[in-house]
Formats: C-alpha cells, sequence, structure tokens
C-alpha cells in the first residue's frame, strides 16, 4: 500500500465497561487524527454488528481505543486475530497478563524491577476467611498508608487511599464494585509520572514524561477527565539522572511485558529519586486529558503521524 490514501481504519469505541464514555472521546480524536493524516477511518462501536462488519468488508487495520475490559484484556484482540484483521499495540497474550495488575506485578517483579510490595484477595476468599482476621493481617504485614484497587480496571475507578485501619473496609467495599478481586498494595509516595513508549519501527523509544499534581492529591476517575482537577508538567520536573533512570525503568517494564508499538506505563517516583513501576496500560487514553497525547505533543510529533506509523506496522505484520 502506497500511500494513506490506500489504507482504511477501523477505530472501535465505546464498549460496555465503566469506561465508555472515555473510550468514545479517545476514539473521535484517534479518528480525527487519522482522517488528518488522509487515511479513511470509521468510528465502530464493540457490538453484536462488529464481526459481520469485519467479514463482509474487513478494515486493513484495527485501532483499539476501547478502554476497560473489552479493549484491554486479550478479548478482542483474540476475536481480531480469529478474524486475521491486524491490530495496533499489544498482542492477545500479553495484553491478558498485563491486564491483570498481580500478574503484571510478578512479572515485573520477576524481572528485577521495582513494584510496591502487594497482596491480591478475592472477594470469596476475603468473605470465607473473615473479613476483620484477614484486613487485620493485610495491616500488620504492608503496614499503612494501603492503596486498594480494582485487580482489573482502569481509570482510578474504585481506587482508594487507606491511611488509617478504619478506612480499608469501606475501600475493600468500593474496590469489590468493580472487581471480584482486589489489589490492596504498599502506598509509596512521592511523584507521580507516566512515561509513554512507542515503536514506529526502529525499537522501543520513550517520550517526555509526564508529571500529574492531581488538586485532591489522588489520581481518580474525576482527576483525571474532569478540565481543571489536574495539573501536568512535561517533561517532569525530575533531575537528569532520575529522569534518565525512570526512563529506562519503563523501557525494562515494556519489555518485559512483551508490550507492543504503545503502552503507557505508571510509575512512582520516591523523594530519594527511586523509581517504583506501578503497572502499565496497554490502551492508553486519548482523550483532551490523557497523558499519552501530552507527551507526544512534548517531543514535538503529531498525533495523526504517530498513529499513522503505528497503522503501516500493523498492516505490515499482517503482510
Amino acid at each position: 500500500m502506497g500511500t494513506n490514501d490506500d489504507v482504511r481504519v477501523l477505530v472501535l469505541a465505546g464498549g460496555l465497561s465503566y469506561e465508555r464514555d472515555v473510550s468514545l472521546r479517545s476514539g473521535r480524536r484517534v479518528l480525527d487524527a487519522l482522517r488528518s493524516t488522509g487515511m479513511t477511518a470509521e468510528l465502530h462501536d464493540a457490538d453484536v454488528a462488529l464481526l459481520p462488519s469485519l467479514q463482509a468488508d474487513p478494515p486493513d487495520a484495527v485501532v483499539i481505543a476501547l478502554h476497560g475490559a473489552t479493549g484491554e484484556d486479550g478479548s478482542l484482540r483474540g476475536v481480531l486475530d480469529l478474524c486475521g484483521v491486524p491490530y495496533v499495540g499489544a498482542d492477545a497474550r500479553t495484553a491478558r497478563l498485563a491486564w491483570d495488575k498481580p500478574s503484571a506485578k510478578s512479572m515485573l517483579r520477576e524481572a528485577g524491577i521495582p513494584t510496591p510490595d502487594w497482596v491480591a484477595l478475592p472477594h470469596d476468599r476475603f468473605s470465607e476467611l473473615g473479613a476483620v482476621a484477614v484486613l487485620d493481617r493485610i495491616v500488620s504485614r504492608l503496614g499503612l498508608p494501603l492503596m486498594v484497587k480494582p485487580a482489573q480496571g482502569g481509570s482510578g475507578l474504585g481506587a482508594a487511599v487507606v491511611r488509617d485501619a478504619a478506612d480499608l473496609p469501606a475501600a475493600m467495599v468500593g474496590c469489590f464494585a468493580y472487581d471480584s478481586t482486589a489489589l490492596v498494595e504498599q502506598y509509596v509516595s512521592g511523584t507521580v509520572v507516566a512515561v509513554s513508549i512507542i515503536d514506529l519501527g526502529t525499537g522501543p523509544e520513550t517520550l517526555p514524561i509526564v508529571e500529574i499534581v492531581p488538586r485532591d492529591g489522588v489520581y481518580d476517575y474525576a482527576a483525571r477527565y474532569t478540565a481543571g482537577l489536574t495539573t501536568w508538567h512535561v517533561p517532569a520536573r525530575l533531575s537528569a539522572p532520575v529522569a534518565a533512570r525512570v526512563s529506562e525503568m519503563a523501557l525494562a517494564a515494556y519489555k518485559a511485558l512483551g508490550l507492543r508499538d504503545l503502552s503507557r506505563i505508571d510509575v512512582i517516583v520516591t523523594p530519594d529519586g527511586e523509581p517504583h513501576v506501578l503497572g502499565c496500560n496497554v490502551s492508553p487514553g486519548l482523550t483532551e486529558t490523557s497523558l499519552l497525547p501530552l507527551a507526544v505533543q512534548a517531543a514535538g510529533v503529531d498525533l495523526g503521524a504517530v498513529l499513522s506509523a503505528l497503522v503501516s506496522r500493523a498492516v505490515a505484520r499482517r503482510s
């Protein structure tokens, strides 16, 4: 395929997860960015009409702008593999592992990459073993403060910082509203940063690091997607040696998890300059307040050009 005019892209957005609205915003931005490069792009929901559409008129490639389980747990990617349709981003197996935070943290730990200590607790075990006894043991083992969040989920939904043991039960209940398994990890205080990584064909490279400063101290759903609740600094206000260490660690995490094309690695940097990887996102948000587009802009690169190059790589993989 010689030019962008020859390429037809399907942008998948929406879905039925809690993050549907954010996904639609990401999808519309991807659509506009791809069209600005001359590519023919269409927006499609992940619904019952998707498979018949793929079979009747398969696109040259798919860009997944779905957030939450549908876009990130590997299942949709597996269906696209069955249909023989290439897509931008991590493959189905990698997405499945990265989506499950305890699994991803285990892989990071095995690779020697620092990540806060944790315990994963399914709701059934929580009830069977006795909530009070389990929570007492968690506090005894991990200490306070703690971070409670769904083992599978994104956008800060169901997440809470627990500074007092008396607040832990409510945080667990809030978390279980979004997932059947809670990830409880040591809360590491410091500077929260995001490292976006793209691979346009010459190997993965980090974009300028984005520092995240939520007004109320917690980067939850409202802070992520409500204008005015968070301030971003790009590049992050880190010393050159610390920034280099953060980028190096993010790349190591990207490789350890087997990621592809684009991803975002979330990191906390302690006051003494030590980075700890919190997790990764295989389908980073692309809204007007999302972190990857901020990093792309800071790098002086056009978002449409980046997405266009990633689509071309996906098409080439099929060839």
